[in-house]
């Protein structure tokens, strides 16, 4: 089944007013400088310790367009992207009559009052609430590239005002981030306080919706998936980046970058007594995707950690050398950021789609290590795990983030490193190790999991074999022998199997009584549980299982035996995580229905909601 959006609901009603549960839109044009203004509110609400999310909605260009910004705020912790506004902060007059469309009867908006609302706009169900930000800011600054920025700090104020931020916590904020810069914190602060001080004049004391200081965000931290991947890469031990520009994973490399400037440089007395700071790190950007694994490769083969960091398009180009590197059994960690596709696609929008590329990526026989990660913390985590499986079983892994993942701040609990951990390097023989063994085969002596032993360059020449990407035997030599073929490539896929084991286990919850599951992966999870909570206030009981590597362990397989029926969630067109438990785990087709939402945008509960209640109803 297809999700579809659905109209939205009178969030306005009579009463006291709901405390931690809101949403606000904010509607700005591409590219003037709305996104800070946007981020400020967001890391204000999380400062007042409340549990809160943001998804930015931006088109692929650099300016111009429209853009979207939604915060939703929960005191129950939900972070699943909301398709119900309170407040729709409308900024750009192109977009006027879809985003006042877009709110119930008794919603809110806010605009720029400097120019009147054209009559077709205004609706009798609606609350208007008018701010002359242009006038404002136009009085209160000089330059017009100033006034354009100030005003989006000014709208930020206005709405501080209305949802209940605290004016210190938002000062704070400034403060910190303009520290090193009095003048351009004095022009924000200055903003601010406009916005906020009309509108404590001049719009209502209280909306149907606030924020209170709480608790919530008690030992948690906000920070977007790409960030947290570039940590776990630092913590794992990468030394080499070889990478080419794409959304969105970008900011993937360039945060690894910063983070090594900081912490991969040493200092190194010479000769002459003169002191000299080193790198102890290579980052590349390469001419295109294909030639950034290639460099990744080639330092992997050489004994140092590496990885690449892409998207959809990158993962196409690079099908060749990951079935090089499978084949001649060399680690490599890949990153990959899902987006929209096919081909260059809705490259700013959301997708699920790479994942029987991944799996199953480069021509002929072959089958790769997928880790799934479900929000930032887990991105920290699992790019660890990522180099570990790469170097035991000699071979490339994928870590499937998405663009919400990576892209977006979400709020998980505060990042834990263990300071006894070690790297697994996997069988690499030492040069002791080399001759005792008398004679070194590279694919022959494999262990109980079915890894040969490696060897680096640069150690005894006892050591040394010819890597080669043509068919070759168990010894490393060149064949064209059936029966040595096959023997090298059974060997590959009982390998790759075997890592199943040592993947993260799925996370699985169970109800007394459930016999239909709901079977999910990724970012999904956040709109998954939320729906599975508001199923079960409806008398609907479902078991829940969110799948976090691939090739499955036997807990994928038990918990499709054990259930009539699985609906699997999922954001691509296609049901591929579906094909992928019937192709790989033995699940029966007739009894997976799938629920999938593929428009580009971050998936909701009541979407899954609304999926699962029509398949339980058919």
């Amino acid at each position: 089944m297809t999700l579809a959006p659905t109209d939205t609901e009178d969030l306005a009603k009579g009463g006291e007013p709901r405390i931690n549960d809101f949403a606000v839109k904010f509607a700005n044009v591409n590219g003037t400088g709305s996104a800070s203004a946007n981020n400020l509110i967001l890391r204000a609400i999380f400062r007042m310790g409340v549990p809160v999310s943001g998804k930015n909605l931006f088109p692929s260009n650099i300016q111009g367009l429209p853009t979207w910004y939604e915060i939703r705020v929960s005191g129950k912790g939900h972070t699943s992207r909301s398709r119900r506004y309170d407040l729709m902060v409308a900024m750009n007059g192109q977009t006027y009559a879809e985003d006042i469309g877009q709110l119930g009867a008794g919603g809110f908006v806010l605009y720029d009052s400097t120019w009147p609302l054209p009559a077709t706009l205004l609706r009798e169900d609606v609350n208007f609430l008018g701010v002359p930000l242009a006038r404002l800011c136009g009085d209160a600054f000089s330059g017009p590239r100033e006034r354009i920025l100030m005003k989006n700090i000014a709208y930020a104020g206005a709405v501080s005002y209305l949802i209940g931020i605290d004016p210190q916590v938002l000062a704070e904020l400034l403060e910190e981030s303009y520290s090193g810069n009095p003048a351009l914190r004095d022009s924000n602060q200055k903003a601010l306080r406009l916005g906020y001080d009309y509108a404590e004049a001049n719009l209502p004391a209280t909306l149907p919706f606030r924020l209170r200081t709480d608790t919530g965000t008690k030992g948690k931290i906000l920070i977007d998936g790409n960030t947290a991947t570039a940590l776990g890469c630092l913590y794992a031990g990468a030394t080499v980046a070889a990478w080419y520009p794409i959304t969105p994973a970008t900011s993937v490399a360039e945060n690894f970058q910063k983070l090594c400037e900081r912490h991969r440089r040493r200092k190194v007395t010479l000769a002459d007594g003169s002191v000299e700071t080193r790198n102890d790190y290579v980052i590349l950007q390469a001419e295109d995707e294909l030639a950034a694994l290639g460099m990744v490769i080639g330092a992997s083969w050489a004994g140092a950690r590496a990885f690449t960091s892409t998207s959809g398009p990158g993962i196409s180009l690079m099908n060749e050398l990951l079935g090089l590197a499978y084949y001649t059994e060399i680690p490599a960690v890949v990153i990959n950021v899902q987006r929209t596709g096919p081909s260059t696609g809705m490259p700013t929008r959301v997708q699920q789609a790479d994942l029987l590329e991944c799996a199953y990526a480069s021509h002929g026989d072959t089958k790769h290590i997928l880790l799934l990660p479900a929000d930032p913390k887990e991105c920290f985590e699992f790019a660890v795990q990522a180099f570990d499986l790469a170097e035991r079983f000699q071979t490339p892994v994928m870590m499937l983030s998405d663009l919400d993942i990576g892209m977006n701040d979400w709020v998980v609990d505060k990042l834990s490193w263990d300071d006894d951990y070690r790297p697994d390097r996997g069988r690499v023989l030492s040069d002791a190790e080399i001759e005792e063994v008398g004679h070194f085969y590279r694919y022959g002596d494999e262990d109980s999991e079915f890894v040969a032993p490696r060897t680096l360059p640069g150690l005894t020449e006892h050591g040394a074999y010819f890597t080669r990407g043509s068919g070759h035997d168990r010894y490393g030599l060149y064949t064209e022998d059936a029966g040595a073929y096959a023997e090298v490539v059974e060997r590959l896929a009982r390998k790759v199997e075997a890592s199943a084991d040592r993947l993260p286990k799925p996370v699985i919850q169970s109800k007394p009584g459930a016999n239909i599951g709901v079977i999910t992966m990724g970012s999904c999870e956040a709109a998954v549980i939320e729906a599975l909570q508001l199923l079960e206030s409806e008398g609907m009981t479902l078991d829940y299982m969110r799948v976090r590597g691939f090739p499955f362990g036997s807990e994928v397989k038990a918990f499709l035996d054990a259930h009539e029926r699985c609906m699997v969630v999922e954001q691509n067109r296609d049901g591929q995580l579906r094909s992928l438990l019937i192709l790989e785990a033995g699940g029966d087709g007739r009894r997976l229905t799938s629920v999938l939402s593929f428009g580009g945008l971050p998936m909701s509960a009541d979407q899954v909601a609304e999926g699962i209640r029509n398949e339980m109803q058919e």
